[in-house]
């Protein structure tokens, strides 16, 4: 289980909320339930890894977060775990829809096989979709609420992940504003973070790469310097999202990746000289 770094200030900006987080076990996942979770919501944590997710629910507190096992792929499974947030805490104010997996990338697109790349569509695709789903049908009764999704950076360019990746990123954004226009009418917000690299489990098992390989690698790469994206920079972005300082942003494509995606760098203009 990873450490995290919480703030210090003492504001709780979601006190009173109710937050569901899917794969909230480890990643990002894990760090934004902890950080809601000071913040004064109440979590329930989804997700496959039961071990890692029964020691996330131990850490913050089991009268403030229970764990249940929840496949997104499994439609009553993601339809339990809705309705024992319900159950557990009266009502469901946040929706974190974050579970997702990668797969190996292949360099050729005829390398790439057909079962693995519909397995990644249904998890980090159908996953949300089945998330949005259900999470909707407890917020449209309150009128009220947040929906965010876990998009990546592959969102909005190409060439940076595989191509069964990349699509379900780009797909993920489609479905986000599409249900930001239809859940609107309900004050239900709808929205995704896309993060730059991370080194999060899912990213060093399927590199092959030591969490200082994967941060040595995106930092000698990305725009902004002498900063190294953290777990903690995406659950903070979720954080303000789910709060009321984000009460009147919805259908947003939030992106954390300190201006790597607005850059071409073939172009080279702004190098200062090495002091």
């Amino acid at each position: 289980m990873a450490t995290t770094s919480l703030p210090s200030a003492a504001s709780s900006r979601l006190e009173g909320k109710v937050a569901l987080i899917t794969g909230g076990a480890s990643g990002i996942g894990e760090c934004t339930a902890q950080v809601f979770a000071h913040h004064g919501a109440k979590v329930i944590i989804a997700d496959i890894q039961d071990e890692l997710g029964h020691l996330v629910s131990q850490s913050i507190g089991e009268t403030n977060c229970k764990y249940v096992h929840c496949d997104v792929t499994d439609e009553s499974q993601v339809k339990n775990a809705v309705d024992k947030a319900v159950e557990t805490f009266g009502k469901l104010d946040i929706m974190f829809n974050n579970a997702g997996i990668s797969d190996h990338c292949g360099p050729r697109i005829v390398d790439n096989d057909k079962a693995s790349f519909e397995r990644v569509l249904s998890v980090n695709v159908t996953g949300v979709f089945l998330g949005i789903k259900h999470a909707s049908q407890a917020m449209i009764r309150a009128r009220s609420g947040s929906i965010i999704s876990t998009a990546s950076i592959s969102s909005d360019i190409a060439g940076t992940a595989s191509h069964a990746y990349t699509c379900s990123k780009h797909a993920v954004v489609g479905l986000t504003k599409n249900a930001a226009v239809e859940l609107g009418q309900f004050g239900i917000r709808v929205n995704c973070v896309s993060p730059h690299g991370i080194a999060t489990p899912m990213a060093t098992k399927f590199s092959g790469n030591s969490v200082e390989q994967i941060e040595n690698k995106v930092n000698s790469i990305a725009n902004l310097k002498h900063v190294t994206l953290k777990p903690e920079d995406v659950a903070n972005a979720a954080l303000f999202l789910a709060s009321d300082e984000g009460r009147y942003i919805s259908g947003l494509n939030l992106l954390i990746d300190g201006g790597f995606s607005i850059v071409n760098t073939s172009f080279n203009i702004f190098r200062y000289p090495h002091t």
